[in-house]
């Protein structure tokens, strides 16, 4: 599942809107809505501090590591 539907479908699990739900997370409005809207440029820090708000975090992989996943 793509980062973007992940963090949309859990928020609106928990019946929050993107500006009440960045204010739970510590984050700006912004930082949601790029998210959500799928843009590349995203920051790691303000990512992994909306998805612990699910108990998740992201890591880098570099491309080896991610090839040996995918064979």
């Amino acid at each position: 599942m793509a980062l973007a539907d992940f963090v949309k479908q859990k928020r609106k699990a928990v019946n929050l809107t993107q500006e009440a739900f960045a204010e739970r997370a510590g984050v700006a409005l912004t930082v949601i809505r790029k998210i959500e809207q799928g843009k590349e440029n995203l920051n790691l820090e303000k990512v992994n501090q909306v998805l612990n708000m699910f108990g998740h975090t992201l890591a880098p992989v570099s491309a080896r590591e991610l090839s040996k996943i995918t064979k």
